[in-house]
């Protein structure tokens, strides 16, 4: 059990949190059961980890080196255009029509799929009947365990021209940052580059069209780093977010789409515990319920978060507001700060989330934005160390 806070101690960590500063990580731990930290840091079976149970940090060629691969033979093309729903598996390029219907998900796993390409021509991949998230989920791109230890990572995967009735998943250690192996990983020190060399590398969707069937459209993975959507429209319903940007992921470009989606009560991008994005030229419609929220979940499913929000690039984007009574922020920088259920229920360690639930969303860059409908109050930061400016806005609340 963790202590009872005090009032005297959560009035600190109120006062701390509203500047951002490293001294709020103090009082933010004050909040913890003391903690005595091994050599080797002990999980939560109390017992010390083997040195030899670190992660071991796997090499991967760099993305830019990566060819495009051969064309698909005839077998792919006769697997894909029959009815059913299995999943195929692509390692290799293949080009659809216009005319062109596929109802099977598509799966490009491990390193043997770097550099295929899937250009759709127009064509659509439809499996939005399906009965599930993961049914109903058109595109996945993943890392594959090794027997030897490493994780297998695809890099270069491209996909364009597509209509995607169904949603993207892009994933190393796991779909999200809340599974088992995420939750071994990050007790250790090196968490970050291990999830960031584990996962997909610079897997681009462009000029695809999204009719989201009721969830997340596109949720790129924990440690994923180089993934872009450009030029692209996401459309539909989600009970959550349009786009997800997941803990240790980083480097990722999200520009020149528009967002027509409707969510029920979430923002529209979610970057949590993920690094130097870059967000531009973007238009969001309707973002009533929040634009972009910039935050560290702190210990959901009791793994640390270990990456902070850092070094965000929010440029040149347009947020059209409608009437609105009440209408969340259009960026949101620190939209959480420990103000969750689930904050200090990842085990005590000396680092990220586990020191402070405080989000520490700072050295964002949030610029030359244009807010129609509403004021420049839709821009939301308590940090000193985030850039904004030139913002601009056309309504009057």
């Amino acid at each position: 059990m963790r202590p009872t806070k005090s009032s005297s101690l959560m009035l600190i960590g109120l006062i701390l949190g509203g500047c951002q500063s490293d001294l709020a990580m103090v009082a933010d731990a004050a909040f913890r059961e003391p903690t005595r930290y091994p050599t080797n840091h002990q999980a939560d079976t109390g017992q010390p980890i083997d040195p030899s149970t670190e992660p071991t940090i796997p090499t991967t060629p760099p993305a830019q080196n990566t060819n495009q691969a051969p064309a698909c033979g005839a077998d792919v093309h006769t697997r894909l255009k029959t009815p059913g729903a299995n999943p195929v598996t692509i390692n290799c390029s293949v080009q659809l029509s216009a005319a062109d219907i596929v109802n099977h998900p598509l799966v490009f796993e491990g390193r043997a799929a770097s550099g295929s390409l899937l250009d759709c021509g127009g064509g659509t991949i439809d499996v939005s009947s399906g009965g599930s998230r993961q049914q109903k989920t058109a595109i996945i791109v993943r890392s594959k365990k090794t027997t030897s230890g490493p994780w297998d990572a695809p890099t270069g995967v491209t996909i364009r021209n597509c209509k995607i009735n169904g949603f993207v998943r892009v994933y190393g250690l796991g779909e999200n940052a809340n599974g088992e192996v995420m939750k071994a990983s990050s007790l250790s020190a090196s968490h970050t580059a291990f999830a960031q060399a584990s996962a997909p590398k610079n897997v681009r969707l462009e000029n695809v069209a999204f009719n989201a069937p009721g969830g997340i459209p596109l949720y790129i993975g924990p440690g994923v780093t180089g993934a872009a959507l450009v030029n692209s429209r996401v459309g539909g319903k989600s009970t959550s977010v349009a786009v997800y940007l997941d803990a240790e992921s980083a480097n990722n470009t999200i520009s020149n789409n528009v967002f027509s989606i409707v969510t029920e009560k979430r923002e529209l991008i979610a970057i949590d515990g993920s690094a130097s994005n870059k967000i531009t030229g973007n238009t969001f419609e309707h973002p009533e319920n929040g634009g972009i929220f910039v935050y560290r979940n702190c210990g959901e499913g009791g793994v640390i978060r270990h990456q902070k929000p850092q070094f965000n690039q929010i440029t040149g984007n347009t947020f059209r507001y409608g009437p609105s009574f009440g209408a969340k922020p259009a960026v949101w920088l620190n939209s959480r700060n420990g103000n969750s259920s689930y904050c200090f229920k990842d085990p005590a360690h000396p680092y990220g989330s586990s020191v402070s639930s405080l989000d520490f969303a700072q050295h964002n860059v949030i610029r030359n934005n244009n807010l129609q409908g509403g004021s420049e109050g839709l821009i939301r930061n308590d940090d000193p160390s985030n850039d904004l400016g030139a913002n601009t806005a056309a309504g009057s609340w």
